[in-house]
């Protein structure tokens, strides 16, 4: 492979690499990139790319994309490039007639400057601003509560900066816990909208037909003896932030109102044709490829237009190299384990194996170990009651038959039952007087109790529910 330097092979043809992730030791975001569209209709067009700024630049012919073509034979979200390291990665979008990258067609590659790409009938070159130097990294290891010292997510965290002093619509993507809520409350509580409420509204978690009065709210009179104004999350969130989960789970046919409800700003009740203004600044998160639903008509291309002012996409934690020992020993001693008592060996095997779940999977396997020790030494463990078989109906008479100045670890070994429902069970007994614990603590304030133990409101909400029968 010849020096990064230089986007040339030896033979001085532009070569195509294989996509790989930068190492994490990297103390650059890279260089600047420039796009010149030097055939089409839309010749002469530029757009720079600055590393970072760590969002996808989207090359298509809809008015959402950053490089916006006026060629019909482009779809409407055609590419999308991303810096990643010293160079950028292109990813195609399922477009309709593809991508070439000097006459090569693929669907993804990385680029390193000096490339021609061809999209429908326009032609764009891919260059290095000429004589810039790679960007420097930021030395920042957390934004809030979110926690991370690798090149992947110290990248994010001046963008974060900014957006927690705006009032911008974001989108927050990433897979399935990755800690997208736990970010949207982190730039919540960095802005000035601090002091107002932070509402979660999870769109995957209310049944499709409730979401338009559980959102918007619900007129007096609706309902047959319904007497009073119910609210939705909108009001709710009046002078704060409403953080939307999972928003391409909201239908088709709601997307217009929410939009509506954003460009006013202004909300109408189910049952009334009258509005009422709200001040409500919106974070939103996917586990979704946005892009491609717009693509294929299943989410609104002028809702993600207004929704995506700025994008954030939450690496999981298998490309953070190093933060799997950084949170694995903020989760031990946080959850009250003697600091430093993590076996450093098992934080290497951990870290060496590409951890293959998310961040909460690790905090519940941090769980575990302090729990039942060096019982559980797996990476990427999950189990839970339900995994092993027993609900949390079934297991709680157990829980509270232990006495507490006994020792419940010897009380469910003496059951004799399999590894797997037994440790189920310990971890269950460990996480109830965790919850009881830090809720005591904290007067019964979930927010206040939640911030204490590093999780999301909303999933020390649910824990309290389930252990409490609420």
């Amino acid at each position: 492979m010849s020096d990064e330097s230089d986007p040339k092979g030896p033979s001085g043809e532009t070569s195509l690499e294989t996509v790989v992730q930068p190492s994490d030791g990297a103390t650059e975001l890279g260089y600047p990139f420039v796009l010149t569209v030097v055939d089409g209709p839309s010749r002469g067009t530029h757009y720079a790319i600055d590393p970072a700024e760590p969002n996808k630049v989207l090359i298509g012919s809809s008015p959402a994309c950053e490089l916006k073509l006026e060629d019909a034979s482009v779809s409407r979200r055609h590419l999308a490039l991303e810096p990643v390291g010293q160079r950028l990665r292109l990813r195609d979008l399922g477009s309709a007639n593809g991508t070439q990258v000097d006459g090569v067609v693929v669907i993804e590659a990385m680029l390193r400057g000096g490339e021609m790409l061809r999209v429908g009938q326009s032609s764009i070159r891919c260059e290095r601003s000429e004589g810039a130097k790679p960007r420097g990294l930021p030395q920042a290891s957390r934004f809030g509560r979110v926690l991370g010292k690798s090149r992947s997510m110290r990248r994010l965290y001046p963008l974060c900066e900014r957006l927690a002093a705006s009032n911008v619509p974001v989108i927050i993507e990433g897979e399935t816990g990755t800690g997208k809520e736990l970010l949207a409350e982190s730039v919540h509580q960095s802005g000035p909208r601090a002091r107002g409420p932070f509402v979660v509204f999870d769109c995957g978690a209310v049944a499709p037909e409730l979401i338009e009065e559980e959102l918007f709210g619900r007129e007096r009179g609706t309902v047959t003896g319904d007497v009073t104004v119910t609210p939705g999350a909108f009001e709710h969130a009046d002078g704060g932030t409403l953080f939307i989960d999972e928003i391409a789970e909201l239908p088709l046919e709601l997307q217009p109102k929410l939009l509506r409800a954003i460009e006013r700003p202004e909300i109408t009740r189910v049952g009334t044709a009258n509005a009422t203004p709200v001040d409500v600044r919106i974070l939103a998160s996917t586990r979704r490829d946005l892009d491609r639903m717009v693509q294929q008509g299943r989410f609104r291309d002028d809702l993600f237009h207004r929704l995506a002012v700025t994008r954030i996409e939450l690496p999981p934690l298998r490309a953070r190299k190093g933060d799997v020992m950084m949170l694995a020993n903020h989760f031990w001693t946080e959850l009250g384990g003697t600091p430093g008592a993590l076996p450093k060996k098992l934080l290497e095997q951990w870290d060496d194996d590409n951890w293959p779940g998310n961040v909460r999977e690790l905090r519940n396997t941090v769980v575990r170990r302090l729990a039942l020790g060096d019982l559980i030494d797996e990476p990427g463990r999950t189990l839970d009651g339900d995994e092993a078989g027993l609900s949390l109906g079934s297991s709680r008479h157990a829980i509270h038959t232990v006495s507490p100045a006994g020792d419940p670890i010897a009380a469910i070994l003496a059951m004799d039952l399999p590894l797997a429902d037994a440790r189920a069970r310990i971890v269950q007994e460990f996480e109830h007087r965790y919850v009881e614990r830090i809720l005591a603590l904290h007067d019964n304030n979930v927010t206040r109790a939640a911030a204490a133990a590093g999780v999301a409101r909303r999933h020390l909400q649910r824990l309290k529910a389930r252990f409490r029968g609420d």
